[in-house]
């Protein structure tokens, strides 16, 4: 178990990384030194440090498994990837810059944050969780759940960012939208419209979902489905 120590200082590393530094007065000040591409900078090298030392933390623990996925599972765990994929594109090609709900102040809300203002963290949220039930280890349980705590610790944190930089706009965005998906469409307090998504976004997650499939074994290992 001595092995677990190092994968447990580099998720609590990623958690001041990502849910310390990123908000709050620690990135004010660093922001007010830094200046704000300076404080971006700094930001990506601490975030790539970060995940580094989890993957290698991760890959040194010693394997102790603690329930087996059975293949049903796995096949439904495979199907939720395709959301996610979706999660992923739409909401990387509707608000490039920002990884969240950043960007959208301002603008008009549309395809993919009618259903939720925070896909891209929905997509890595959901492709954590996904792997904490299939692959069944405590390395995995911590690995993949230090993904998971983090993007939902995310949403609610980037909405007081918003609120805090300009608490009208974020309002409107979100009495209009929801932190979870199909929230505002079921409450009435918007409508889906998946014109608005187009196609380009359900291509890219159809492909990249069936490059996962096909390549995940050759790339890390494991089969992504298992045969009944």
């Amino acid at each position: 178990m001595k092995t677990f120590f190092p994968l447990l200082m580099a998720a609590g590393f990623w958690f001041v990384t990502h849910n310390g530094l990123a908000s709050g007065l620690m990135r004010a000040r660093l922001v007010a030194g830094l200046g704000a591409n300076g404080f971006r900078i700094f930001y990506s090298i601490l975030s790539v440090v970060a995940l580094v030392l989890l993957a290698r933390a991760s890959g040194a623990a010693d394997p102790v498994p603690l329930w087996t996925a059975p293949a049903w599972l796995r096949l439904l765990l495979a199907l939720i990837m395709l959301p996610a994929f979706l999660f992923f594109a739409a909401g990387l090609l509707r608000n490039p810059t920002g990884i969240g709900g950043e960007g959208l102040v301002g603008q008009q809300i549309r395809g993919i944050q009618r259903i939720t203002r925070h896909p891209m963290l929905w997509s890595f949220a959901l492709w954590a969780l996904v792997h904490v039930l299939g692959n069944g280890d405590l390395a995995s349980v911590i690995f993949f759940g230090t993904f998971a705590i983090s993007a939902f610790i995310g949403m609610p944190s980037i909405d007081r960012k918003l609120a805090a930089r300009d608490p009208e706009a974020a309002a409107r965005l979100q009495a209009a939208t929801s932190i979870l998906p199909f929230g505002a469409i079921m409450a009435g307090r918007n409508r889906l419209v998946l014109a608005e998504i187009g196609w380009l976004a359900p291509a890219l997650a159809v492909i990249g979902w069936a490059a996962m499939l096909h390549f995940h074994a050759r790339f890390f290992g494991v089969p992504a489905l298992l045969p009944f």
